[in-house]
């Protein structure tokens, strides 16, 4: 059945609109707070205690700074991209390559969000609590952004 027969009258142009104006809004949620994580990574040297850090934590500071940055960088890339294709006639395109830079962004992300709390975790309580703490982050965002869509599927369609 089309989404026609279901209830939604648009045309392909319409349709990619909404889907580009879909993948802009994830963008946000995604720059949001992935802005606010790197803020934060970015005032930790002006700390006293940053200077007391070890060289593997220094080096998992400069690889979550890194990582933040790649972050920003890659959703920003989709703001590049429909600038330089802006009136080109090429939104189903755009809305593709959307698509893949905000799956990018977020495995970044989740890498990103576990890199911080092994951080956090391994000055604070060591590194084993630090290990333990990115793995559970790590594989309980994997299993909530891969079980949730996962299910999503395998319920009854709209319509």
């Amino acid at each position: 059945m089309s989404e026609t027969e279901r209830g939604r009258h648009e045309t392909p142009t319409e349709r990619w609109d909404r889907n580009w104006a879909d993948i802009q809004q994830e963008l946000r949620i995604v720059q949001t707070g992935t802005q606010i994580l790197a803020g934060f990574l970015l005032t930790l040297p002006f700390q006293q205690r940053f200077t007391s850090l070890t060289a593997q934590q220094e080096t998992i500071y400069l690889v979550l700074v890194v990582l933040a940055v790649l972050v920003t960088v890659t959703a920003l890339s989709a703001v590049a991209s429909h600038r330089l294709v802006f009136r080109q006639r090429q939104k189903h395109d755009l809305v593709r390559a959307g698509n893949v830079i905000l799956i990018a962004a977020l495995v970044a992300s989740a890498l990103l969000f576990a890199g911080t709390v092994l951080f956090v975790f391994d000055v604070v309580i060591g590194d084993v609590g630090g290990l333990v703490g990115g793995i559970v982050v790590f594989v309980g965002t994997a299993l909530l952004w891969g079980s949730i869509p996962i299910a999503l599927r395998h319920t009854r369609r709209d319509g």
